[in-house]
Formats: structure tokens, sequence, C-alpha cells
């Protein structure tokens, strides 16, 4: 079996070159990425109880699944983390390890998907950030990603829900009006509910400890964590 989806992985492959324009195509996940970095890095520290202030994460052992060009495990590996990325493209991974290299920035890049993934050590927290609705098959994906956390470690999974709002807004709105992606980036029938991601999650041992939505406000430019699911929501899960 394989978590990876071809298609998908061409369809990321062929951008890969635009990953650190923050006007290029992925433009959005620049304006997303501090919302996402300061709810990971909140939660990290707080679950964990951590009191470094100057590399909060420091001794934390991460691994961002789908990394693509290393928007989030840059950032993690700043605030001290040991950080190793994977992604199923090779071309995400050669633009990952150039931009790490000129930052000075030691961060373990692999091409890999979580299932074919090998290491003896486990991991403190997983990053599954905006990749499951992109996968080939979400419960083997999940399952493969959740051998790789350590008991009571943390999964982190950010995602698009499937609602009618989510189809207006992140489908029609965002590829075909807003053009803020490029059109074809989502399929809405992969949008994932929260109630069947904890459900699958829960298979695996990984019990649900917060659900919160993340929203943009179109006036301000910014993103927010809000209560609304409807659009886009992060879940932190913790490995019983």
């Amino acid at each position: 079996m394989t978590s990876v989806n071809k298609k998908e992985i061409d369809k990321f492959s062929k951008i890969a070159d635009e990953w650190w324009d923050p006007e290029g195509k992925f433009k959005p996940l620049h304006k997303f990425n501090p919302i996402r970095i300061k709810y990971i890095k909140e939660n990290i520290i707080n679950s964990f109880k951590l009191k470094n202030k100057f590399k909060p994460l420091s001794g934390i052992d991460i691994l961002d699944i789908g990394c693509g060009g290393g928007l989030l495990s840059e950032p993690m590996k700043r605030m001290g983390a040991n950080v190793t990325g994977i992604d199923a493209s090779d071309k995400n991974i050669k633009i990952a390890k150039l931009h790490s290299k000129k930052s000075k920035l030691k961060i373990n890049y692999l091409c890999s998907s979580p299932e074919k993934f090998k290491i003896k050590k486990k991991f403190d927290v997983i990053l599954n950030m905006e990749i499951i609705e992109h996968v080939e098959d979400i419960d083997f994906y999940l399952k493969s990603c959740s051998k790789l956390l350590k008991k009571n470690g943390i999964m982190f999974v950010a995602t698009l829900n499937r609602t009618l709002k989510s189809y207006v807004f992140a489908i029609v709105g965002a590829e075909y009006i807003l053009r803020w992606l490029p059109v074809g980036t989502h399929e809405w029938e992969k949008f994932v509910k929260p109630q069947d991601l904890k459900k699958i999650l829960k298979k695996y041992d990984l019990i649900l400890d917060k659900l919160e939505g993340m929203n943009f406000n179109i006036i301000k430019d910014e993103w927010s964590i809000s209560k609304d699911l409807s659009v886009n929501y992060i879940g932190k899960f913790i490995k019983n």
C-alpha cells in the first residue's frame, strides 16, 4: 500500500521553485504561516512544560510530514527543535535542502512517505499540516504516521472541512475568483470532516486534545484562531 498520490505530488513538484517566494504560488501559505507557527509553539511549550526563553522548543524532536520547501521546518529549527522533514516530492526536498543551507540551519530532510520512513527513534511531535487532503489513502497514511510518534507525543493535523462553506471559500473563492491558489490545488471530495478525522486517529491511539478553527479576515488580511471549524481547522492529538 501507499499513501502517495502521484498526481498530487506532480502538481506540487511543478511549482516547487516558488516555495520561498512570498508573492508566488504559495503566497496564501506565507500569510497562513505566522498563525500556524504561533499555535504549534504555544501548544508544545504548554504540553511539555518548556522553560527556555531563547530557544523555546529546545530538545524537542519534530517530524514535519509533507514539509514542502520547509516553511514550517525552518521556524521550528530556529526555535531550537531537532527537525526532520519528509516529503514524497524529490523536488520539494531539494528546494528545502538548498534553502536551509542558505539559512545555515541543520535540518534532516529526506524524500520519503511516512510508511517508507524507517527510523528507530520516534518523535515527540509530528506536524501534519495541510497534507491529509492530498494523500491517496487517509486511513493508511495516518496509521503510518502514528507509528512514528512517541507515547504521549503530539500530532498536529491541519486541514479543510468538507462543507458547503469550504467549497465556496477554499475552491470557488480562493482558486477561481481571488486566484490565491492555482486552479485544481484542492479537490473538495478529499476534504475531511473533523468527526471522521477524530474517528480514524482514535483507531491508532491518538486522542483529540483540542480542535480549533482557523479563519481569514479579508479586511485585516490576516489569519486567526477561532471557534468556526467550517473551512480550515487544526487539531491537537495526543498518543495514548
